[in-house]
């Protein structure tokens, strides 16, 4: 099969491990920068461009779309989509995912666990938002962003206030989450590929932040998941609609909680601290299913 990553750059761990494993099975594949196609729009000829030439021969893409590129990204997945290009993660998927308030509205309605979350805009109610997600203290993030990034922990109701008060100011919108104590500065990242957990890792932070992403700078080690948490990771991805992706999860009293569906997750702690051969994984599973009829969607927008 003829492999499109679509990808920055093969520099990046995921990219490439994608490249050694597609290679090693004698598949045709090459890394296609999204950022760089341009699309054109006729009646019944839907082309995507890159480098002066039209993608018309591709079999499969496997998109790494970064965050800040979803809205271009998704759109040159769409396209790819409507030439009946087999993708390992669908336009509205990636969308849908990177949507923090729909996805927990997915996951809650799937009776997945979540911390308890309010979302709010332009709200002087705070001190309803801040009862309503079980009290001070509170994480406050922006509804969109990534590895950490916009995410406040407020130990005291003036603090909460005065970070609620200068996203209303500037009309973002935001989340307010209970803060889970008893998993402050760790939580766990579960590779998915398939609707089978193929590897999971525990991260925790190297000092008193509350985050323990690695690009925070947290580290990892090799956990074996309890039989509740592999079961919500497995749902979570489900009803992302997301047969590939990772899945951010804290443990709590009253059992797993789901942070975020992570459809670009990084295959890096997975296969270097848990050794698990996670790109291998993943093109096993494009063999098995690129050649199928193409499932649809269910989940809704």
């Amino acid at each position: 099969m003829k492999i499109a990553v679509l990808s920055q750059g093969p520099g990046n761990y995921s990219t490439r491990r994608l490249i050694e494993e597609a290679a090693k099975r004698g598949h045709d594949v090459s890394v296609v920068n999204y950022a760089k196609c341009y699309v054109t729009v006729e009646r019944g000829n839907p082309v995507v461009r890159y480098e002066g030439e039209s993608l018309n021969d591709i079999d499969v893409i496997i998109p790494r779309i970064s965050a800040s590129l979803t809205k271009y990204g998704t759109a040159i997945v769409r396209q790819f989509e409507m030439r009946g290009v087999f993708t390992t993660a669908s336009s509205i998927a990636i969308t849908r995912s990177r949507d923090k308030l729909r996805s927990y509205q997915l996951m809650a309605k799937a009776g997945i666990g979540v911390p308890k979350t309010v979302f709010a805009r332009e709200t002087a109610d705070f001190d309803d938002v801040i009862e309503k997600a079980g009290g001070i203290p509170v994480i406050i993030k922006v509804a969109r962003g990534t590895h950490g990034n916009g995410v406040v922990l407020a130990e005291t109701r003036k603090a909460a206030q005065a970070v609620m008060q200068a996203f209303y100011v500037e009309g973002v919108s935001f989340l307010v989450q209970e803060f889970i104590e008893e998993s402050a500065g760790t939580d766990i990242r579960v590779l998915v590929v398939g609707g089978r957990v193929v590897a999971s890792v525990k991260r925790q932070s190297l000092d008193d932040d509350f985050r323990s992403n690695v690009h925070q700078g947290g580290v990892g080690k090799p956990i074996v998941l309890e039989p509740s948490e592999e079961k919500a990771a497995v749902k979570a991805a489900k009803s992302m609609g997301l047969p590939i992706c990772g899945v951010d999860m804290l443990r709590s009293k009253r059992g797993p909680l789901v942070l975020e569906v992570n459809s670009s997750a990084s295959f890096s702690s997975p296969e270097t601290i848990a050794k698990q051969d996670v790109a291998g994984k993943v093109i096993e599973y494009v063999e098995e299913n690129a050649k199928g009829r193409r499932k649809k969607d269910r989940v809704g927008a």
